[in-house]
């Protein structure tokens, strides 16, 4: 959580470092020194400021020892999808801590079939929680060879974006810079995406008629940014 953020999340909201600090159950002079980056923003406290402040999932600290899960349940992951607000899922009640953006991503990256339902949320993960930790999320998925599939996932949210009624440079801006970072350690070994296939056939088909995102991210899949329906 950088420190900058911190004094211009209070500021916006008209609040003094006394007010702040009072809500936040800490003391202003420890405020200050949060602010100024001379104490460290512990996960606990990151997660104060968050609820305090009313700060997007995206500035919470991702965990560095973090683990993909590859074995999620359809019902886990929607509701997990639901308290990041994912629309798609809105009539779910989140169970839970709510995740980071990050962690839910690289998760569902990492199963071998999800659901289309579930799958189509990815890349609005992308999409909504663009000022995410992205060297992390790149580190992360380099770490569970899942670069090939952040990487199509990215130019899926881009198409996405550009498809969009309102205009977001700064957006468009950190996906062309973060599918740039993935290119550059794109993996030769062909992969499928979020599907599992039946047999040859199957992997000879899409072979054939996967996009030019698919096939340059060396994915079996017949994913587009057509499929995805939600309106940003």
């Amino acid at each position: 959580m950088h420190r900058g953020k911190l004094r211009l999340a209070r500021e916006q909201r008209g609040w003094t470092e006394v007010k702040a600090a009072s809500r936040l159950g800490v003391s202003q002079s420890y405020l200050a020194m949060l602010e100024r980056g001379q104490r460290r923003v512990t996960p606990r406290l990151a997660r104060r400021f968050k609820n305090v402040y009313n700060l997007s999932p995206a500035t919470l600290p991702p965990r560095d020892a973090f683990v993909p899960r590859n074995e999620l349940s359809g019902q886990e992951f929607a509701r997990r999808l639901a308290s990041l607000d994912y629309p798609g899922f809105s009539y779910l009640r989140p169970s839970g801590q709510q995740v980071h953006p990050g962690e839910a991503l690289l998760d569902g990256l990492a199963q071998e079939h999800l659901e289309a339902r579930l799958a189509e949320a990815l890349p609005w993960l992308l999409l909504k929680y663009w000022e995410m930790d992205m060297e992390w999320l790149v580190r992360q998925a380099k770490l569970n060879d899942l670069q090939n599939r952040l990487g199509f996932l990215v130019s899926l949210a881009k198409r996405a974006s550009e498809r969009s009624s309102t205009a977001n440079q700064e957006r468009d801006s950190a996906l062309k810079e973060l599918e740039n970072t993935l290119s550059e350690s794109r993996l030769a070994k062909e992969d499928t995406f979020m599907k599992k296939l039946k047999n040859d056939s199957e992997r000879q088909w899409l072979r054939e008629r996967r996009s030019e995102e698919a096939r340059y991210w060396n994915l079996l899949t017949d994913w587009r940014a057509e499929h995805l329906s939600y309106a940003l």
